[in-house]
């Protein structure tokens, strides 16, 4: 089998992957961490040679993974953190052919994933796509949710023209089956670091500094300070709890462009900035509850990593929240579209330590079934699936020729450091 070839034993050259992603490292989300992790697995764990395609900056929130390419980019309009790339130039198309992937992975619909995904076809390999967002859910934040219908056709029709979807939960695989019938679904979940985020990293001390009340709870957010994350329904829910009477003490790790409005809207909430690692896993288990009222996001990295830390869960009831939160036994889930649920519920936290133990000891334990351990080696094996059934359509193909298409050179990648295009 094709795969077979490429990988274990017999082989004759290591798997060679070419991945697109509209941010692999300029800004920090759980989707781009995601991959970093995925690229060292393969390269480190499977021996495969994965070469990046992003559009990038002169200060990248960390240093990517694996050989990252600069793609010429944008900025996006009034969203000046994020950038575009507007396809595929010339010296990159090159560099691609030099590269000779025998699969290519896209991880955003996007210019850069339409145009790599044309480039696949023209090199005849197989086109494989993990879906980390449902980009048209932004637009209700942008004044432009009438567009949203539109949005979501272009969505269905990017992923139904690949081999392979990979969603991060079923309920997202389920409507992927019923409007892209063409295209092969795979789920693949994302998991937690028990190692680095767990209770024991609760620090005392650290909340004193900060100017809590250890005998209050504390509530937090964790997260990229941007409108659709739901800034506006943390902000009015805390206003709502104060109004009630409750002094709720706030913690808010993460920063973005939004930051100045929240903390207008939040004056008494601690802003810690961006944080990473044990600082970040440390601030995270230092608070009580966690509040994450985003239904834009398809997974949901923070929550599993603040169920790790032990926080009791308050979330908005939304298909990522129920792929992994269960209302009532370990979290309490709230309708997005009534505000004054999310208050009622946390006003209930604040004041039954014991329900609050019981959620969070409850989080803690649900959080355990998600690990890394074998859920990287599952993308792998779609890679393996894509590439034998390519083969089998298609008895001539062979991967593209090395000594072929390298004619033309690579472009240098630079881990660190890369220009901006």
């Amino acid at each position: 089998m094709e795969s077979q070839r490429l990988m274990g034993a017999g082989e004759t050259r290591s798997m060679r992957i070419a991945l697109f992603s509209g941010n692999y490292n300029y800004t920090l989300d759980g989707a781009n961490k995601s991959l970093n992790r995925l690229v060292d697995h393969l390269q480190s764990s499977r021996g495969a040679k994965v070469r990046v395609y992003s559009p990038t900056s002169q200060t990248p929130a960390f240093a990517p993974v694996g050989d990252l390419v600069s793609v010429p980019s944008v900025k996006v309009p009034f969203r000046s953190d994020y950038r575009v790339a507007l396809g595929l130039p010339a010296h990159i198309r090159r560099d691609i052919e030099a590269f000779a992937p025998d699969l290519i992975h896209l991880s955003a619909p996007d210019f850069l994933g339409s145009a790599a995904l044309k480039f696949g076809r023209r090199l005849n390999v197989p086109v494989v796509a993990s879906l980390h967002t449902l980009f048209d859910s932004y637009l209700d934040y942008y004044g432009l949710g009438f567009m949203r219908p539109l949005a979501r056709r272009q969505l269905w029709k990017f992923y139904g023209e690949c081999d392979y979807v990979m969603p991060p939960t079923e309920a997202i695989a389920e409507e992927l089956r019923t409007e892209a019938p063409s295209t092969r679904v795979r789920t693949w979940a994302r998991r937690v670091d028990p190692a680095l985020f767990h209770p024991g990293r609760r620090d005392s001390s650290w909340r004193l500094k900060q100017g809590f009340d250890p005998d209050r709870p504390v509530i937090v957010f964790l997260g990229r300070i941007v409108m659709e994350k739901g800034l506006e329904a943390f902000a009015d829910t805390i206003a709502q709890l104060k109004a009630a009477g409750h002094a709720p003490q706030v913690l808010v790790i993460g920063d973005g462009p939004a930051r100045a409005w929240f903390e207008t809207r939040m004056p008494e909430a601690v802003f810690t900035g961006f944080l990473s690692g044990e600082t970040l896993a440390s601030a995270l288990a230092s608070g009580d509850i966690f509040f994450n009222p985003s239904t834009t996001e398809t997974f949901g990295n923070v929550n599993l990593e603040a169920m790790a830390c032990g926080l009791a869960m308050v979330c908005a009831d939304a298909p990522n929240t129920r792929a992994l939160l269960r209302d009532g036994k370990d979290a309490l889930l709230c309708a997005h579209d009534q505000r004054t649920s999310y208050a009622d519920a946390l006003a209930a936290l604040l004041v039954d330590t014991r329900e609050r133990r019981r959620l969070a000891a409850e989080a803690l334990d649900r959080s355990a079934a998600y690990r890394w351990t074998n859920i990287l080696d599952e993308v792998f094996e779609v890679y393996a699936e894509a590439l034998d059934r390519h083969a089998a359509r298609t008895p001539t193909w062979r991967a593209p020729s090395l000594a072929r298409s390298r004619r033309g050179g690579y472009v240098e990648p630079q881990p660190n450091g890369l220009p901006v295009l």
